[in-house]
């Protein structure tokens, strides 16, 4: 694990104190198992893990539960309990299809069902929200608390977003595809509070980029976003400075047609990226994982920050045991940006500290399943959790640090110098110059961005 002085000696050996500055919460990496029967994770000794629910077995409804469980949210729901709503990244060749009454193409099997968990994290219903949508991947929570699940597929009259209601399940509005927000291999959304811009992610090898979607309403209520918008994906522009010190490249946005956006991302010269999967806005910044980007295709986490139109290189690992193949990403309560593994050589969740560490918090040691779709209980204190195929979602709880709304402000601007990508010294004395930081320069030298 990486870190500035000594972390992995501080991650081990930190304490839960308030502050918790120098070390991960649970005492850093999980080389213990829980003390819970259930024991599909290995997590830090304190903390506790429950499987509230499995693909295959029937549930009261009744309803088969359907597998491939993927992104994940989780919203409050009446009398202390938890909804966790849930995507399925189905096909129709998988055999246990999302079953609905109102689906958008009854020959499909993917979908969002909904968990309805007690206080006491007990499993008290399951239900689907939506149905009739192909390989339901990440997707994304809405400020108004709905649900944009994204189909990872553009073939067959598919590649769009839904937007699921979870309190109203299998409406009208779940099966109706946003067209302006573009049909391509969707993979997640996150949504700026403050503008109600949408950004979204695309997964499509070995050219993949980062769009955003401005809606016409910023009503901020469900359906707004079906009243039309403006598509654009993510590109640089200007030149190297000019003599003045000013910025040598700016993040800029190139219109694309939403039923063509790829090509129109091509064709405009937007960042192409590897292969984009979750991402998450959280506090003022866009992170985004690289999930094949960097040296040995080992991945990179990005930020991009809004108000600057800021684009930085945050954290590319120096060999698989700090990261390999980066996908769901959740920011936890008290300002860790965590993020589970596609499933290599490892099945982790992952966190990297404002102040530089990064850590491993849970393992998969039972099976060759990737984790996926961590997010947190509405109060902070349980982490809600899927692992893939065979298909499960948990419950983790135990001595988790307390909500920090300073702690993850600053999270969404630090820069910490044990986690900063590698910058030739000729780039960093031009970047300096400029007043652009070292993730900025990282993130120009990446893209090959002339800054001199």
């Amino acid at each position: 694990m990486r870190s500035g002085t000594g972390a992995l000696a501080a991650a081990a050996a930190g304490s839960l104190a308030v502050a918790c500055e120098a070390a991960p919460p649970g005492g850093g990496v999980a080389a213990s198992s829980s003390s819970s029967s259930d024991g599909l994770l290995a997590l830090p000794k304190g903390f506790n893990q429950r499987v509230l629910s499995s693909s295959g077995k029937i549930f009261p409804g009744p309803i088969y539960i359907p597998g491939h469980h993927d992104g994940m949210t989780a919203l409050p729901y009446g009398g202390g309990a938890t909804l966790l709503v849930r995507n399925h990244e189905q096909t129709p060749f998988d055999p246990i299809p999302v079953q609905g009454r109102n689906p958008f193409d009854k020959d499909e099997g993917g979908g969002v069902t909904g968990v309805v968990v007690s206080p006491e994290l007990a499993n008290v219903r399951e239900f689907t929200i939506s149905s009739g949508t192909r390989r339901n991947c990440a997707g994304g929570r809405t400020p108004w608390d709905t649900w944009l699940t994204c189909e990872e597929s553009k073939y067959g009259g598919h590649g769009y977003v839904f937007e699921a209601m979870p309190d109203d399940p299998e409406n009208d509005l779940s099966r109706t595809p946003i067209r302006a927000m573009g049909r391509f291999s969707h993979e997640a959304v996150g949504i700026d509070p403050a503008t109600g811009i949408a950004y979204l992610t695309e997964d499509d090898p070995p050219e993949s980029f980062v769009y955003r979607y401005i809606p016409d309403d910023r009503g901020r209520r469900p359906g707004a976003l079906l009243e039309g918008g403006r598509l654009q994906a993510m590109r640089l522009e200007g030149g190297p400075g000019e003599a003045d010190g000013g910025r040598a490249a700016r993040v800029g946005w190139v219109d694309v047609d939403p039923d063509s956006p790829h090509a129109g991302a091509v064709a405009g010269d937007a960042i192409a990226f590897r292969r984009i999967e979750g991402a998450v806005f959280a506090d003022g910044a866009f992170w985004f994982p690289d999930t094949s980007g960097g040296p040995g295709e080992l991945g990179q986490v990005w930020r991009y920050t809004p108000a600057q139109a800021k684009l930085e290189l945050f954290f590319e690992p120096a060999d698989k045991t700090e990261m390999q193949k980066p996908d769901n990403l959740v920011m936890t309560p008290w300002g860790d940006l965590w993020f589970v593994e596609d499933g290599i050589a490892f099945d982790r969740l992952m966190g990297i500290t404002p102040e530089g560490v990064a850590y491993e918090f849970a393992r998969n040691t039972t099976n060759d399943s990737e984790l996926s779709g961590p997010c947190f209980s509405p109060d902070g204190k349980v982490l809600f959790i899927n692992m893939y195929d065979p298909a499960f979602t948990m419950a983790v709880w135990g001595p988790f640090e307390q909500w920090n709304a300073a702690r993850r402000k600053r999270m969404a601007a630090s820069e910490p110098e044990a986690l900063a990508p590698k910058v030739s010294d000729e780039v960093m004395e031009v970047a300096m110059r400029r007043g652009m930081g070292r993730l900025e320069a990282a993130a120009c030298e990446r893209l090959g961005v002339a800054l001199a």
